[in-house]
């Protein structure tokens, strides 16, 4: 099962997102649940049962993986990357034991599944609405990674090197969403790791 915002979702509608390829390399399927926009802080009820509160996207059941991402909006739009230190903090203490993030974490653990944790891509080197949340970005995985660390059965995996310098083309047009190549290279990692 896959939960988080569009960096899983994007181009799900044309039957190429980081699902729909990690589905085709495994041979096995694998459940959508992540929804664009999708965030850990949501405070609406209603929407938020509806996918926008990404621990919401949650579906009970035996589940070997659950592939994770997300806190880039509540960053990006929940601080507009200004003073987001009490947002992050929110998100996942400096340690990674506390905080949105872990809370979710240790509930996908306890029902006996492993983590895949998927990290964002970085612009290739053009602005990108998200330039300026380059440090606070590289502040919430160093996190996640502390918190990947401590428990054997969740693994991060990072995309800050996927997108090679002046190569548009893991990215939308919008220099923020995977492309289809996008997709299917964040899968490619992983798979490998699932493998």
């Amino acid at each position: 099962m896959t939960m988080g915002d569009s960096l899983l979702a994007w181009n799900a509608p044309s039957g190429r997102s980081v699902s729909d390829a990690l589905e085709a390399r495994l041979g096995q399927p694998v459940v959508d649940r992540s929804v664009s926009g999708a965030s850990y802080l949501y405070p609406l009820p209603i929407s938020g049962s509806l996918g926008l509160r990404i621990e919401r996207q949650f579906v009970a059941g035996h589940w070997d993986w659950v592939v994770l991402n997300g806190g880039g909006n509540d960053l990006w739009l929940g601080c507009g990357c200004g003073a987001c230190t009490r947002q992050l903090e929110r998100l996942i203490s400096a340690d990674g034991a506390s905080g949105a993030i872990p809370s979710l974490v240790s509930r996908l653990r306890a029902a006996g599944t492993r983590v895949a944790y998927v990290g964002y891509l970085r612009t290739p080197g053009f602005r990108s609405p998200v330039e300026g949340c380059v440090a606070i970005g590289n502040a919430l995985e160093g996190r996640i990674a502390a918190l990947a660390q401590s428990d054997p059965g969740v693994f991060f995996i990072s995309n800050a090197d996927l997108v090679p310098e002046g190569d548009r083309s893991f990215h939308d047009n919008d220099l923020l969403h995977p492309s289809p190549k996008g997709s299917a290279a964040i899968a490619a990692r992983l798979a490998a790791v699932i493998q």
